[in-house]
């Protein structure tokens, strides 16, 4: 006899033929495949394509969602589907972040961790979340509101005030449909995760949607009898997941089936990484690198801020500090590109929800980001270039209660600098991305003075900090000068730092640098 306790197995086309007109529709994972539930995508974006539906949904992802190809949401990217989209990330899906730009849906973008903390307001029941998350970037509705175009008109963020402080309310958004991936489950439907990289936020969008008398739908590579899971690897358990699908090809990411030192089954030796080939792209790592101290927990973004962690490894002191990224992995060494996201040797991985609560209660000494644009008064904007939108992720969590913030990119746009013995020679002038004012707000300066915190703007040809007064000028990489080969390459004039420092010579040379320049720690 059948257990009622049983989950129904469904193929993907079956799965897709629950979700109805008009539903809410979180979908959990991030990036190029990190438990991201492909064959459910796929499968919705194929009804649509042969019937017309489902259609007018509202759609909530935390984090971009694709692999800025073919895959993730841009199987579902058919404007007719949707009413809104409330994304964390948008540029891993291209085509829906040009859909939104062209005011075919509504289209807010929010913090990461805000939406993953209104699933567990959902869960619990609780009108919405508050939190300072938010102030004074373009989320605040005193700002845009997080809206993304013309036709998204409803404020969902709004300004609240407690004990004579500012607060954002996000009111709880109630989720009708979870869609997430696991690694294995039960007959019961209790799911294990330990063949991903993470295990999310994908308990408490189950908990959600069952809060709200919804259903969750989730993608497995298999099913096992009930009973056979060690009860410890349950991350969701069963009483929240109606049906299942499974693939057996699907991988832990788009690209990788299966790495065990991603998961936490093994270590990588550092002999099998690769080398940090010597670059301008190392000379701002490294300057970055400067600003570490033993004992600090650092949180390190997408792209150029990774190469921190290379840095301390190579110096030999990365044991006597402890990198985290928002995915959820403590310690080891963040994968980079497309599979950042994932962590090899992490000594913890903890869910989403409480990575965040960890970021929101500022519990961050330094973080390393990356920035599309500075202004004079120490805004960043890395959420909007020109008419593209690509939203946050996770960095207005991270950035706005770090202790101290050290912004990590190039001097210019297609400007071109070149290493002329132990300094630069400027070869090309580029374009401003230090400019008068930033197109979209996503880190406020004039927040992070009022909340004490240390902000750098560190890139190879000079190093700026944020003042009372805005950003100033303090290291200038040797062989530049200031007036032919900084200014004509900002919009605006900055103050500067008398005397003005020069960064240090080594960086620019493609041996290991000296102690002397990391004073603070023992090197092993």
């Amino acid at each position: 006899m059948r257990s009622p306790l049983e989950k129904p197995i469904l193929t993907a086309d079956q799965a897709a033929e629950l979700v109805r007109d008009g539903q809410t529709v979180a979908i959990g994972g991030s990036g190029a495949g990190h438990a991201i539930p492909e064959r459910m995508l796929e499968a919705l974006g194929r009804r649509f394509r042969a019937s017309g539906g489902p259609r007018g949904l509202q759609l909530v992802h935390p984090f971009g969602v694709g692999n800025q190809g073919s895959r993730g949401l841009e199987q579902m990217a058919h404007p007719e589907m949707y009413a809104r989209v409330i994304g964390g990330h948008w540029s891993m899906a291209p085509t829906m972040a040009k859909l939104a730009a062209r005011n075919l849906f509504e289209a807010y973008c929010l913090p990461a961790g805000v939406i993953v903390q209104l699933f567990h307001a959902a869960a619990a029941g609780s009108p919405g979340y508050m939190t300072e998350i938010g102030l004074h970037t373009f989320v605040d509705p005193r700002l845009e509101g997080g809206k993304l175009n013309d036709v998204t008109r409803e404020d969902i963020v709004e300004l609240a005030r407690r004990n004579g402080k500012e607060y954002l309310f996000y009111p709880t958004i109630p989720i009708d449909v979870a869609l997430i991936k696991g690694s294995v489950a039960d007959t019961q439907g209790n799911i294990g995760m330990r063949e991903e990289v993470a295990p999310w936020h994908n308990l408490a969008m189950a908990q959600a949607a069952r809060a709200n008398g919804g259903i969750t739908i989730a993608q497995v590579k298999r099913v096992v009898e009930a009973g056979s899971l060690d009860p410890r690897d349950v991350r969701i358990p069963g009483i929240f997941v109606d049906c299942l699908i499974v693939d057996p090809a699907h991988g832990m990411t788009y690209e990788i089936f299966y790495e065990p030192a991603l998961a936490g089954d093994t270590r990588k030796p550092e002999s099998e990484f690769p080398p940090f080939d010597f670059s301008l792209r190392k000379v701002v790592a490294r300057r970055a690198a400067m600003e570490l101290r033993p004992g600090a927990v650092l949180n390190v973004g997408f792209g150029m801020p990774d190469g921190v962690i290379k840095v301390a490894r190579e110096q030999g002191f990365a044991d006597q500090v402890v990198a985290t990224i928002e995915q959820g992995q403590i310690g080891g060494i963040p994968a980079e590109g497309l599979e950042f996201g994932a962590a090899y040797n992490a000594t913890a991985i903890v869910e989403t929800g409480q990575q965040f609560a960890f970021y929101h209660g500022r519990g961050v000494d330094v973080t390393f980001l990356g920035f599309a644009e500075v202004d004079a008064e120490g805004n960043v904007n890395v959420s909007k270039l020109g008419d593209t939108i690509v939203g946050v992720g996770g960095f207005i969590d991270i950035s706005q209660k770090a202790r101290k913030v050290v912004f990590c990119g190039t001097l210019a746009v297609r400007g071109k600098f070149e290493i002329a013995g132990v300094g630069l020679r400027a070869v090309k002038l580029g374009a401003p991305k230090f400019v008068e004012r930033v197109r979209q707000v996503t880190f406020s300066g004039r927040n992070a003075h009022a909340t004490g915190q240390e902000v750098l703007y560190i890139t190879e040809a000079a190093v700026f900090r944020l003042t009372p007064d805005g950003v100033r000028l303090e290291e200038i990489a040797p062989g530049l000068e200031f007036e032919r080969d900084i200014v004509p390459q900002l919009g605006f004039r900055p103050a500067v730092k008398e005397p003005l420092g020069v960064m240090a010579a080594e960086l620019f040379r493609e041996e290991p640098l000296p102690a002397a320049l990391f004073p603070h720690f023992t090197p092993c």
